[in-house]
C-alpha cells in the first residue's frame, strides 16, 4: 500500500475545497491500478464527491447550514458558536472516501470532484491521508 498525507488550509470561513487535482498527482506517481482511500482524521469535517464550480459547493454548504444550523442548539458548546454542528456534520458527509484508480488515473465521474468539507472555522489546517491499495 501507498499512502501519504496532504496538509489543506480551509481559514477562518466554512469551506468546500477541492482536493481532486493533489489527489491526482498522488496516484499519477503510484501508478498502476487499485483502491484510493482519501480520509481526514479530524471529528469535525469531511469529504464528499460532487460537482465544483457550478454553485453545488455553496448548494452543500447552505444545505448543511439549513440542516446543523449556526445557533446555541448544540450541547457540545466549546469553541466558536454553533461549533457543536460541526460535529454532528461527519455523520452526514463521512471523513472518508473511495474512488477507484484505473493506470494511474482516478477513475471519477466527468464532472466529480474529490472534496474536503469544513463548518469548523476554529481550525485552519486539516491533514487529509491518502492510501492506495493496489489491486
Amino acid at each position: 500500500m501507498e499512502t501519504t498525507t496532504i496538509e489543506v488550509r480551509t481559514g477562518s470561513d466554512e469551506v468546500v475545497v477541492d482536493l481532486t487535482r493533489s489527489v491526482a498527482g498522488f496516484v499519477a506517481e503510484c501508478g498502476g491500478d487499485g483502491l484510493l482511500h482519501v480520509f481526514v482524521p479530524h471529528a469535525t469535517a469531511g469529504l464528499a464527491v460532487l460537482e465544483t464550480g457550478s454553485g453545488s459547493d455553496d448548494d452543500l454548504l447552505a444545505a448543511l447550514r439549513d440542516l446543523l444550523p449556526v445557533d446555541d442548539r448544540w450541547r457540545h458548546a466549546h469553541g466558536s458558536r454553533g461549533h457543536g454542528r460541526s460535529h454532528v456534520m461527519p455523520a452526514l458527509i463521512p471523513p472518508y472516501c473511495t474512488v477507484p484508480v484505473v493506470d494511474g488515473s482516478l477513475a471519477l465521474g466527468t464532472w466529480h470532484s474529490i472534496c474536503l468539507v469544513d463548518l469548523n472555522v476554529d481550525n485552519p489546517v486539516r491533514e487529509v491521508r491518502l492510501s492506495l491499495l493496489r489491486g
